[in-house]
């Protein structure tokens, strides 16, 4: 007989309780949005929306508004949210959800978040940048990490 291990993810119980998504606006992170809209209401977990201001150190340093600009995005999203909400409403009517932002690059930034919420499971888009084949998205590297089941969406 084995001795069971556990992990880190396990609360004791079946499924996730907080799943964590992460938006930008993009169509791969809306999807993902949706579903992990559709796992957190099967599951009866709470839905953590997480977008992750970047810092854009030169755009600072040159005097660019970026803060003012990136809470502009948040707000935008947020808005985009709640009207999509109030659209399937019926569809999501035990949905428990929350929004929150960081500051980061999103793979720091998702990982804080996910660290903090007490995440058992991570959602994402697959990225939209042609670039990532050869460098690693912020998907591989989520799950590189191991820490946490994550779901890449196409």
């Amino acid at each position: 007989m084995t001795e069971h291990q556990s992990h880190a993810f396990e609360r004791g119980t079946d499924g996730p309780k907080v799943i964590v998504v992460g938006i930008d606006g993009s169509d791969s992170s809306l999807r993902a949005a949706a579903y992990a809209a559709g796992l957190a209401r099967r599951q009866r977990a709470l839905l953590a929306m997480v977008y992750v201001q970047p810092v854009m150190a030169a755009g600072a340093a040159l005097g660019a508004p970026v803060a003012s600009t990136t809470d502009e995005v948040a707000e935008s999203l947020i808005q985009e949210i709640r009207e999509a909400a109030e659209r399937v409403r019926h569809i999501y009517d035990h949905l428990r959800w929350e929004f929150h932002t960081f500051r980061g690059d999103p793979y720091n930034g998702l990982v804080e978040a996910a660290e903090s919420l007490t995440a058992d499971a991570v959602v994402v888009g697959a990225s939209e940048q042609a670039g990532h084949r050869f460098v690693g998205s912020v998907a591989v590297r989520l799950v590189k990490a191991g820490r946490w089941p994550v779901t890449v969406v196409p």
